[in-house]
């Protein structure tokens, strides 16, 4: 598994080796398949011409997540508590369910012919996603997997307190490498290709990702296998 060997860099005592490991789990979470499922379908979803706005979006979403990772994360590190399993089968339920629901949006505004050429670009005639909808959007995501990251952190660290500034670095890269995917994609759907495909690309976007969605919220309660 690549985050354990990314842990196992750490010896639990250097300073620089703690924050190293903790910058790159951060990034590396932000690849998680759930994690690009729901940026590039919120992204998507709000399609504008202007990319940094993705980057917008992609950044309120990762401090949504990061928030949460952090506050499930820490009783974890301090305390050794742990939510209940049924809990957090509930909160990767829930986070299919947001999946779920930015794909069905994102058909929804399809079918309603959000996206359409006009000319050489592709206009959008419905509001786009706030930050604050895409921050409450990244509290729910948070929830699923921040005890996995945080007993990786605890693994490799074996100071406390340097193991809640490893645990802070973490969320904190995490939102920023959710930023970075969510500005990439989005100076991709403004590419010329993806543009005038646009039609195409957005509902096999959705039905991937509600795809997704099904089979993640199965597997949090074991009806499917995990294969991540």
């Amino acid at each position: 598994m690549l985050d354990g060997w990314i842990a196992g860099l750490s010896d639990g005592t250097s300073l620089g080796l703690v924050v190293l490991v903790a910058v790159l789990l951060g990034l590396r979470h932000a690849t998680d398949p759930d994690h690009l499922a729901a940026v590039t379908t919120l992204v998507a979803g709000s399609r504008e011409r202007v990319a940094r706005r993705s980057g917008e979006l992609g950044l309120a979403w990762g401090a949504g997540h990061a928030t949460t990772l952090f506050g499930f994360g820490l009783p974890i590190l301090l305390l050794n508590r742990y939510l209940p399993q049924r809990v957090e089968q509930a909160a990767e339920t829930a986070i299919g369910v947001v999946i779920a629901y930015l794909a069905v949006r994102l058909i929804v505004r399809w079918r309603r012919g959000a996206f359409h050429p006009h000319g050489d670009d592709t206009h959008v005639h419905v509001p786009a996603r706030t930050r604050l909808g895409a921050f409450g959007i990244g509290l729910v995501h948070g929830m699923g997997g921040s005890g996995g990251v945080a007993v990786l952190v605890l693994a490799s660290v074996r100071s406390s307190a340097l193991a809640v500034v490893a645990l802070a670095l973490l969320a904190v890269f995490t939102a920023v490498s959710m930023c970075l995917v969510s500005t990439g994609f989005g100076w991709a759907l403004v590419s010329r290709p993806v543009n005038a495909a646009f039609g195409i690309v957005a509902p096999a976007l959705g039905a991937l990702s509600l795809a997704f969605a099904i089979w993640y919220a199965t597997a949090a309660w074991s009806l499917v296998p995990y294969a991540f």
